[in-house]
């Protein structure tokens, strides 16, 4: 399911910190990892001499750091835009996941500051896990899904179990925000009973939770309180063929349920779209 892996490395350390942790999961042990660092255009040829140079060590670092089996990793130094070079890449690799930093800029602030992560995540139909700068990235026992009927949650399911199911003592967390009956019991939504079904297939534990409410606070509250390593959401593309080569600004300024556990979460936000098959 995760065969292919794209890292856009920058220097600061934590994607490279958070791919160190996925890699210790036995499913995603044979995967091969490109990582990508992307200069780009400078006023002069020196600048640019000066800015490639200085990316080499970036990327010798991160490789470095990650110590992984040198056959099952690919570096990659490119120039040009970083928004469009990183789509480019994870479409020219076939990327299974792509794994970028986040400054959990808010979605205004995002677009003001040619947020490159908030553009890939625009584009891009690929699964793709967010670390942003002010979190603590923790070996990964615990991954939560924010559950509902859509196929791209389903996928997000099928991708928490593959990761899970090699875990010694992991834990499934299912939530679903808004059920048709909050006064049920969390295992009598049929939601969550379905998924907790598929999980028992995999021995994976799960608890389940319920919640009545603004559906972004209440993923990002449940996160914060159950203290998951990993939260993964599903965020269907909506958007026409038509305006895949510019940004949406009506869902960066709308309210996009992905953008606002993008900027509020309080751990690693896995986002999936395409179909994760088994």
């Amino acid at each position: 399911m995760i065969e292919k892996i794209l890292i856009g490395v920058a220097g600061r350390g934590l994607c490279e910190q958070m791919l160190k942790m996925l890699m210790e999961i036995p499913s995603i042990q044979k995967a091969s990892v490109t990582v990508l660092h992307v200069v780009p255009e400078q006023v002069s040829a020196d600048a640019m001499a000066a800015k490639l140079e200085e990316g080499g060590k970036i990327l010798a670092e991160a490789i470095q750091s990650l110590n992984l089996d040198p056959k099952k990793v690919t570096a990659r130094l490119k120039q040009g835009d970083p928004k469009t070079t990183v789509c480019e890449i994870a479409e020219e690799i076939n990327a299974d996941l792509i794994i970028m930093g986040s400054r959990g800029l808010g979605r205004l602030q995002s677009i003001l500051e040619n947020s490159v992560s908030q553009y890939v995540f625009q584009l891009t139909s690929r699964p793709m896990l967010l670390v942003k700068d002010d979190i603590y990235v923790k070996r990964i026992k615990s991954i939560m899904v924010a559950m509902n009927k859509s196929d791209s949650a389903q996928n997000c399911l099928k991708l928490a179990l593959f990761l899970l199911r090699d875990i010694k003592g992991g834990q499934l967390v299912l939530s679903h925000v808004n059920p048709p009956d909050p006064t049920a019991k969390p295992e009598a939504d049929p939601v969550l009973a379905a998924a907790v079904a598929e999980a028992k297939k995999y021995g994976v534990a799960t608890r389940c939770l319920t919640a009545k409410g603004k559906a972004g606070e209440e993923i990002c509250r449940i996160a914060e309180e159950s203290n998951v390593d990993l939260l993964m959401l599903g965020s269907p593309d909506r958007r026409p063929s038509i305006a895949k080569s510019f940004v949406d600004l009506d869902r960066l300024l709308g309210n996009s349920l992905s953008d606002y556990v993008r900027v509020y979460a309080n751990c690693p936000v896995l986002l999936a779209r395409s179909v994760a098959e088994a």
